[in-house]
């Protein structure tokens, strides 16, 4: 579990295979280095993954098949020159962004980026529903002012379409200059993981627990049957 608050920038460089290794040399990272332990979790860029080896100024991580082909993690030429890093959040840490899983819904990409006397105001658009690849519909869970993880960077949604397609944030200067989000220029990709609470709470309005039988576990309701009474039975009034 993470905050989608940057801890520090660096690079990766792909080895053998589906391994990668994950370097930070700036002097923000060594406290995070200093601390690192075989099978500790770090978010790079949003995604979290295992450290497997301890190097001088990094580590080694593996990227399983599934992570590889919803991530940018391959895809070099069209991510920023620089990862965000992030070391997992512990008990007792102070919790200053939103809850980010690190396990990344899709890829999306940078519409525009433009600077104003107080803020960078950035768009980005999501993927949308995929008859294919429902899952990666992560349009659904975005929602003005909620939270979204871009690159691992805890955001609020400033704005957005009715559908998701498309959402626009307002990135403070310090943000700004201290995360990857200063390098991404228009169609740059980027990792986007969806709040966690509005996946959970999707879940139970398509299947609410007083609608599921032994002969009827996969029917999905239809959302006109969700009322005050449900959601208030369920902790959300």
């Amino acid at each position: 579990m993470f905050t989608g608050l940057i801890q520090t920038l660096g690079t990766i460089r792909p080895q053998a295979g589906d391994r990668f290794e994950v370097s930070c040399s700036r002097e923000d990272g060594k406290t995070l280095l200093s601390d690192l332990a075989i099978g500790d979790s770090v978010a790079v860029d949003g995604v979290c993954l295992t450290v497997e080896k301890i190097l001088p100024q990094g580590f080694v991580a593996t990227a399983s098949p599934e992570t590889l082909s919803r991530t940018t993690l391959g895809l070099s030429e069209l991510r920023a020159p620089y990862v965000n890093i992030e070391g997992s959040l512990r008990v007792g840490s102070k919790l200053g962004g939103h809850f980010v899983t690190g396990h990344v819904d899709g890829i999306g990409s940078v519409q525009s980026v433009v600077q104003t006397a107080q803020a960078w105001e950035m768009r980005f658009t999501a993927p949308t529903l995929n008859a294919l690849q429902w899952e990666r519909h992560i349009a659904r869970y975005i929602v003005p002012k909620g939270s979204i993880a871009v690159n691992g960077v805890s955001l609020t949604v400033a704005d957005c379409d009715s559908e998701g397609s498309w959402f626009g944030v307002a990135v403070i200067p310090h943000s700004f200059e201290q995360t990857n989000l200063r390098y991404l220029q228009p169609n740059s990709l980027v990792n986007l993981e969806g709040d966690i609470l509005g996946k959970y709470v999707e879940k139970l309005l398509r299947y609410p627990a007083s609608s599921v039988t032994e002969n009827s576990a996969s029917r999905i309701i239809d959302n006109d049957g969700i009322s005050a009474a449900f959601l208030a039975e369920h902790g959300y009034i």
